[in-house]
């Protein structure tokens, strides 16, 4: 029976702030506007173009809202079909679904938890129109492999990056990898505003459309530009703009990013040092980052040796005041999964990872915290 410590609690996340974004709030209230499109929004895209090397980017109110603009773009409807990880969050589906076409699950690659591009491939029909990759845990998922498979079946490749800004594939920053690129700034992601997203395009055919989409199906964004006398609707589309006051707070976030980021792979590596005997001893298994890429230490993770012994870890840590919370529940094993999508192939590694990871805190503030963190840890495998 594990004696609860009486030390303060340490969650998983903690939402911060870093830098300006109380003064920037209040900036966005004087300046008289807080609907969108405003003075701060446009700082916010200018600084994720500068981030991921996009051609544009255009904040939306969450990834979620990023991703149904992709499915939009891409035309999709009954019939179509999108290749797309299991192992993500319900977004990266209901976007696709929300168009009346079918999400393809396919299996992930072992240690990094990437879509396996070779199981993406096998997975493509003359429906299939996109390819959807995950860059699970910040780290990229094999973007070159993935391309060559869109190149070869003329598909769009879509980065569902919502825990990959700042991590690189190659040298080149997550959001210039793909065609389209959905960003989260959830309160659980690295840079945050509560709620709210962006949407990254790297294809100029996409580029006056997703405008139209973004602003309720309308031409209102070339008529602020002059470029027209009046709006009208022109497209399908819905209200994807976050108010000011959230790319108030966002924009406090994003001038203080390198900072931010360097102190997340800073906890990401204290971790991974802290534990190298126990993936020695095969008591875990550790993530697994190629040379290639570097990671933006969104979030640590591993793995244990079955689901039972996860429980009792999770049950030891909750004990001690600390939460360590497992992840994904696979999308093909979920009620609307099983109606609204289709799996193809084995996804053993999906399954027998979902079962055993779990992870641990990680946020702006936690610092010396990760110690006790760590203790706690060592010591459930000492027991």
């Amino acid at each position: 029976m594990v004696t609860p410590v009486t030390n303060a609690p340490i969650p998983f996340n903690r939402p911060s702030v870093v830098g300006k974004e109380i003064e920037n709030i209040l900036d966005a209230i004087e300046r008289g506007r807080l609907s969108g499109d405003g003075h701060f929004t446009e700082l916010c895209s200018a600084r994720i173009v500068q981030l991921t090397g996009a051609k544009s980017a255009l904040l939306t109110h969450s990834c979620t809202a990023a991703l149904e603009m992709a499915s939009i773009l891409c035309d999709l409807g009954e019939g179509d079909e999108v290749v797309m990880p299991s192992f993500t969050f319900v977004s990266t589906a209901n976007a696709v679904a929300l168009r009346r076409a079918t999400p393809v699950f396919v299996d992930v690659a072992p240690g990094t938890l990437n879509i396996d591009p070779a199981a993406a491939e096998r997975a493509v029909t003359p429906r299939t129109k996109a390819i959807c990759a995950v860059h699970y845990a910040g780290s990229p998922a094999d973007m070159d492999a993935l391309r060559a498979v869109c190149n070869a079946h003329d598909l769009t490749l879509i980065e569902d990056a919502a825990q990959a800004l700042g991590s690189l594939y190659k040298g080149r920053p997550a959001g210039s990898l793909g065609d389209l690129a959905a960003f989260s700034f959830h309160e659980t992601k690295n840079l945050i505003s509560g709620e709210g997203g962006a949407l990254t395009i790297n294809d100029k055919q996409y580029l006056e459309r997703a405008e139209i989409i973004r602003e309720k199906g309308t031409n209102r964004k070339s008529f602020s530009r002059g470029e027209i006398d009046r709006y009208s609707w022109v497209d399908i589309g819905s209200s994807f703009l976050p108010g000011e006051l959230i790319a108030a707070f966002l924009y406090g976030q994003l001038e203080r990013h390198e900072e931010i980021l360097a102190r997340r792979r800073a906890l990401f590596d204290r971790y991974e040092a802290a534990f190298q005997d126990l993936a020695a001893a095969e008591e875990i298994s550790l993530p697994v980052i190629p040379a290639d890429r570097r990671a933006n230490g969104h979030m640590f993770y591993f793995l244990l040796r079955s689901e039972q012994q996860r429980s009792a870890f999770i049950a030891h840590m909750g004990a001690h005041g600390v939460g360590t919370p497992f992840h994904y529940v696979p999308l093909h094993s979920a009620p609307a999964g099983k109606r609204l999508a289709r799996t193809h192939g084995s996804l053993s590694v999906t399954e027998d990872s979902a079962k055993r990871l779990v992870r641990l805190p990680m946020f702006f503030e936690l610092e010396d915290g990760a110690d006790r963190v760590i203790e706690l840890v060592r010591a459930f495998f000492k027991r």
